[in-house]
């Protein structure tokens, strides 16, 4: 993994290339390269390194044919260097594959083409994959790609390109691949951004998908060969939406899109009249008695967030669950279940396969994605689309608090059709819900207080979040983002947790993010703070806007506008985004690549 882009077309292929690769940089990788066919022969320029370097040698190699492939790749086998970077060539040279996914069972294939002779370049399992297609061919690209793929065994999102062939040939299993679809010209990536420049109407492909590309058209069939039949989406993100719009990184930019998020993720959902929530969803939440709430990374926390809200408005019972544990435990799920699977991209591996098991047992199954056409909106009974538009830099901002209020909506109808959410406390919630995004505005005028606070403790090496009650996943989300993109070490938990072990931890150098908004439970977080305090430790206070109090017990106060208890995670989100933030930048981070991370894991 992480980034491919095909072209066949009349523009110069190398240019096309580049292009969709930088967009696709926010997928995270350390190495780049490309395949173009240039006077009848493919020509394969690959580095370690960011895409800048690749971009230097091409100025030194013009590559001026009309049909390539290009890959950004996310080290798995191999470590990240020149011969484990993609594209991989058959031993003769003619034959290119790029690959994103795991082949699991590449080693018997390499044992055994090592055993007819064959000679490889690289550590990877994607290799293999070339000299298997080698193998097959007799003239025929699309022929001996699917008969290759009977012996490969486990995830791809293949591209292949050939010298005698005037296309590219494509598969599809669980890495999710995209194909644009231009005029005398045809695109294939493995996320939508890198197509904008060129093209809005795109075929999402399925698992067991192939496609041979030509740049007049482009035929579908399964693995076996039997045409199949996809549908064409106009895609309703444009090519700004994608860029950074003056903002120096996407990240900001993208926390400063979260009041327009959030009108998108709520607008036309909320019935005043009535007081609920409608959803245009098949299912029937008065059907189920609990919920399964499945994800990973950020959107476990906004699932988190998301049992809160849905025991105080529905009284039904959630688990919440890491999707990489999920569907290894046997879950006692079954027709009374309600599975909800949250996820930005629609393709994270673990998500997708925790929800087919929760499936298998007979649940209900519901979609809280961003991403439309993607892989899990096509496993689930019902979708509900949080409509961020994309989200390019690797830690998630818009699509978290997105995630949240779309979980607030799920919460309403639930508790109102299940009858245990009444029409006053109903009308109060819903107009609240509807403040979001004037009060999220509110949040990001903080920023320069922010700012001054992450300058004040940016050398620090450990950082301590606590929160209570539905914030103890605030705190958690606040935590993963500084990690992430600081690279500081940065711990949580739930505030009355810190006296059985994190507490041991606290001294004059650790600072402490202590989210105490305004809520019944705020008299024992401040209780919590004086812990700290009297142990030295350097408190900074997330307060509701108007408490006075703050600033006796914390070093350093962020302020933000008061709203409903339940809402808080949403509003508190956001300056916890500014804080990470502002302190990567001081560190001089790589805010929208952060080492070591990719956007959408697609391989267990």
């Amino acid at each position: 993994m992480c980034g491919i882009v095909g072209y066949v077309g009349f523009r110069e292929a190398a240019g096309v290339l580049l292009e969709g690769l930088r967009r696709l940089e926010y997928r995270g990788y350390d190495s780049a390269g490309v395949a173009v066919k240039v006077n009848g022969r493919l020509e394969v320029v690959k580095k370690a390194g960011k895409l800048q370097v690749l971009a230097e040698s091409l100025k030194e190699r013009a590559l001026p044919g009309t049909l390539g492939v290009g890959h950004t790749r996310w080290a798995t086998h191999g470590a990240p260097n020149d011969p484990n970077a993609h594209p991989h060539s058959s031993e003769d040279g003619r034959l290119a594959v790029i690959h994103n996914g795991i082949i699991e069972n590449y080693l018997p294939l390499k044992e055994g083409l090592l055993q007819r002779g064959h000679v490889f370049a690289s550590e990877t399992d994607s290799e293999v994959l070339a000299h298997l297609i080698e193998e097959k061919y007799q003239g025929n690209l699309y022929q001996a790609v699917r008969l290759a793929l009977q012996e490969a065994h486990g995830a791809y999102g293949l591209v292949v390109a050939h010298q005698d062939s005037e296309e590219i040939v494509v598969a599809r299993t669980v890495s999710p691949l995209v194909i644009g679809l231009g005029e005398g010209e045809n695109f294939v990536a493995s996320d939508v951004p890198a197509l904008l420049p060129y093209t809005r109407r795109v075929i999402f492909l399925h698992d067991g998908d192939m496609a041979a590309i030509g740049k007049e058209g482009v035929r579908l069939t399964d693995l076996k060969g039997n045409p199949v039949q996809r549908e064409v989406v106009e895609v309703d993100w444009s090519l700004e939406d994608s860029e950074k719009g003056g903002y120096p990184h996407y990240m900001l930019k993208e926390i400063y899109e979260q009041p327009w998020v959030l009108e998108n993720t709520l607008g036309g959902r909320l019935r005043e009249e009535s007081a609920t929530a409608e959803l245009g969803l098949k299912l029937d939440p008065a059907r189920y008695d609990k919920v399964h709430v499945i994800a990973c990374g950020s959107a476990y926390y906004a699932g988190w967030v998301g049992k809160y809200l849905i025991e105080a408005l529905a009284r039904v019972p959630v688990e919440v669950e890491v999707a990489s544990e999920y569907r290894y435990r046997d879950p006692v799920a079954d027709q009374k279940t309600l599975a909800i699977v949250i996820s930005q991209s629609g393709e994270t591996i673990d998500s997708l396969e925790a929800i087919r098991e929760a499936a298998r047992k007979g649940a209900g199954t519901l979609g809280i994605i961003n991403a439309k056409g993607s892989s899990i909106t096509r496993e689930v009974d019902d979708t509900l689309y949080i409509h961020a538009g994309p989200e390019i830099g690797v830690a998630s901002t818009k699509a978290y608090t997105a995630m949240i209020a779309a979980m607030s909506l799920v919460a309403v109808w639930m508790g109102r059709a299940k009858g245990r959410l009444q029409d006053q406390p109903a009308a109060e919630f819903t107009a609240e819900l509807r403040k979001l995004p004037r009060l999220v505005e509110e949040a990001l005028e903080e920023r320069p207080e922010i700012a001054r606070i992450a300058l004040k403790y940016h050398q620090a090496s450990d950082y301590l979040f606590l929160g209570r009650h539905i914030q103890a996943p605030t705190a958690y989300e606040g935590a993963l983002k500084l990690k992430e993109i600081s690279y500081i070490h940065a711990e949580a938990y739930p505030a009355g947790e810190m006296k059985h072990g994190p507490i041991a931890l606290i001294d004059e150098h650790l600072p402490v993010v202590v989210l105490t908004t305004e809520s019944p439970l705020y008299e024992k977080t401040v209780s919590n703070i004086q812990e700290v305090r009297a142990r030295g430790g350097r408190v900074i206070a997330l307060a509701t806007k108007g408490d006075s109090e703050a600033k006796k017990f914390a070093q350093d106060v962020i302020y933000v506008p008061r709203t409903h208890p339940l809402l808080a995670p949403i509003v508190s989100a956001v300056p916890l985004q500014l804080l990470a933030y502002e302190t990567a930048v001081c560190l001089g981070r790589d805010v929208d690549q952060p080492r070591n991370l990719a956007k959408s894991v697609t391989v267990e």
